[in-house]
């Protein structure tokens, strides 16, 4: 049995313009860099740059906007048809089109871009990557063929972070079927031990233990240390990591001194060499604001980086204008056909939507950075040890935006200042009140537990009851399980982890 139901409901629908403004809004400088580049290569009615031309183009159209303004309204009452289109194309108003754009014609950031251009004038030397560095080094090793195939293929299957996860097996698979070379897991193995006594040691072990044992095995065999070190890896791995240092002077029949001397020289290993250097191309910060504190007054700027300025082409203005004087004059024979008159329509209505998201962008971001430069403004005079609890709500509610806008101008975005660059979410922290009801941010309070673990007696490390009871006395009232999570934050293990040898 069928029944008609009639319901009714009310939808929140974000308009194409709006989507296109919130994905910008959440990109930073270089990103946006490369989206207008994009957006140029696919819309022929933008362009970049301002000639002497247009600017004086610019400026005329400023003079003329009152008679622009007249003659819109005009051309609207009139009605007129073009070329037998529908009643819909007629009602398209080119000259309004061309009126709305002129003050789209070109847009700048507020920004300070002499520091800029000094840094753009400074040559980057060549980068060589972690990969060919390695390859390089083979050149010099007395490697066959397939040798120089098997270390190839290593190399390749090196993750990120140095170590090759990879199963040895795998990498014969790829080696059979792509060049027909059948091997042995021997052969690989062999050459696996000399490619990770390359330049830096360690690199492509398949597991912490085995990275630090390579590390040891090439350093001079009368070092101190060495031998127990690396009996300690192979044979008291578990105890090691628990350091469990009774264990491993029963089992490796040493003394405490001689453990110091083993553990020491483990602790100066690398445990991840070659991380992060497997790319051409390093990670540099580029700044999207600026602020500085300057004669008693906050400037805030907002950076363009090589964002280029953009405007309507002026090949496609002519043509808009063209359309609209023939709509004026009534004349009825365009050159321009209708496909072509639907073609500009849409890209123009397409630019302008960019244009304004842009300007928009612009906008929001720099209310976002006046916003948090003016709560944390002592900070931005002083430095870090005054940095005040704020969260996202806080902005929100003073430049009466949602919370989520806030969120995508924070995210991923770093500010210039004059005590270094910073993430914009670092100025976002918990409150918490002291026993005076002062309130002090978290970082702060995470600052006088990353003190408090570094004084400690490093054989009786301090539990985080203990810190907790500690900061108890300092006047924060914090309980253990907060103390547990700062710690972890900031990087720091337990304390039986923290334990150390320290000979009497």
């Amino acid at each position: 049995m069928l029944n008609l139901q009639q319901r009714q409901s009310l939808q929140q629908k974000l308009s194409p313009q709006q989507i296109q403004y919130i994905k910008l809004l959440q990109l930073p400088t270089l990103a946006l860099e490369q989206r207008i580049k994009a957006e140029l290569e696919i819309n022929p009615l933008l362009e970049e740059g301002l000639d002497e031309e247009e600017e004086e183009l610019e400026q005329q159209s400023e003079m003329d906007d009152s008679q622009v303004a007249d003659s819109s309204e005009q051309s609207e009452q009139e009605g007129e048809t073009l070329d037998g289109e529908t009643v819909e194309e007629d009602e398209y108003n080119w000259e309004e089109f061309l009126d709305s754009t002129e003050d789209l014609y070109g847009y700048k950031a507020q920004v300070d871009n002499s520091e800029e251009e000094e840094q753009r004038e400074i040559p980057l030397p060549d980068q060589v990557s972690m990969a060919e560095h390695l390859r390089q080094q083979i050149l010099f090793l007395d490697f066959n063929d397939t040798d120089q195939l098997i270390a190839d293929q290593i190399i390749g299957s090196i993750d990120e972070d140095g170590y090759l996860r990879r199963p040895l097996e795998s990498i014969i698979d790829d080696i059979v079927f792509n060049y027909g070379v059948m091997l042995e897991e021997s052969d690989v193995e062999d050459v696996l031990k000399r490619v990770q006594r390359l330049e830096p040691v360690g690199i492509a072990a398949r597991d912490l233990q085995e990275c630090l044992v390579v590390q040891l095995e090439t350093m001079p065999a009368d070092l101190p240390g060495r031998d127990a070190a690396i009996d300690m890896l192979e044979k008291a791995y578990k105890a090691f990591t628990m350091k469990h240092f009774d264990q491993i002077m029963k089992k490796l029949k040493i003394d405490e001194s001689e453990l110091k001397e083993a553990f020491d020289l483990v602790q100066r290993l690398n445990p991840k060499p070659g991380e992060g250097d497997f790319s051409a191309q390093q990670n540099y910060i580029t700044p999207d604001f600026a602020a500085r504190y300057v004669d008693g007054s906050m400037i805030v700027t907002l950076s363009s980086g090589n964002t280029p300025e953009l405007r309507i082409s002026k090949k496609y203005r002519d043509m808009l204008q063209q359309l609209s004087d023939e709509k004026k004059s009534g004349k009825t024979d365009s050159t321009i056909d209708g496909e072509t008159r639907n073609f500009l329509k849409s890209k123009l209505e397409s630019a302008r939507w960019f244009m304004n998201s842009i300007d928009q962008r612009r906008n929001t971001m720099l209310k976002v950075m006046h916003a948090i430069a003016e709560i944390q403004e002592e900070f931005f005079r002083f430095g870090e040890g005054y940095l005040k609890p704020m969260i996202l709500k806080d902005i929100a509610e003073k430049i009466n935006m949602d919370i989520s806008t806030v969120s995508r101008v924070v995210n991923g975005k770093y500010v210039q200042t004059e005590f270094g660059v910073y993430e914009l979410k670092y100025f976002f922290s918990e409150g918490l009140s002291t026993e005076s009801g002062e309130e002090v941010s978290n970082k702060e309070v995470k600052a006088i537990i990353e003190g408090i673990i570094a004084e400690e007696d490093k054989q009786r490390p301090l539990s985080d009851q203990r810190i907790a009871q500690m900061l108890d006395e300092k006047g924060f009232q914090i309980a253990r399980r907060t103390v547990t999570k700062y710690r972890e934050q900031l990087g720091i293990p337990v304390a039986r982890m923290r334990k150390q040898i320290v000979l009497s």
